[in-house]
């Protein structure tokens, strides 16, 4: 029971590691390379080659994604990534439409690096 008198926050903090872990373990069985650890909503995706920053954000956008990319000088040049935040908000409905699309982005930009060396 929190200090409010309820189990809120409690409930909140198992939905965001369930909804988090979830994510991640999709992202990895479609055999993209996601950096960081299970248990953290924060899932940085790798894209390595720095010409996939703009097509893999434009194409995220244009599903309705929103995508935070990093690339050189804030990271080194070729470890170029992508980063989602997954939230307790976020409904299984909301996370699956998102792998769908992430799935289709990564098969056209060829980021499967984790099942071909050519992605």
């Amino acid at each position: 029971m929190g200090e409010d008198g309820t189990n809120i926050g409690k409930r909140k903090i198992h939905a965001l590691r369930d909804n988090s872990n979830y994510f991640r373990m999709r992202l990895e069985d479609m055999g993209l390379h996601v950096l960081g650890h299970y248990d953290s909503p924060i899932m940085p995706v790798m894209l390595y080659n720095p010409t996939k920053i703009c097509s893999f954000s434009r194409e995220c956008f244009k599903r309705g994604l929103a995508v935070v990319v990093v690339g050189f000088p804030a990271v080194p040049i070729i470890t170029s990534r992508a980063r989602f935040c997954i939230s307790a908000g976020h409904t299984r409905e909301q996370l699956d439409h998102a792998l769908r699309e992430i799935e289709e982005v990564a098969d056209k930009l060829k980021l499967r690096y984790a099942v071909s060396t050519f992605g």
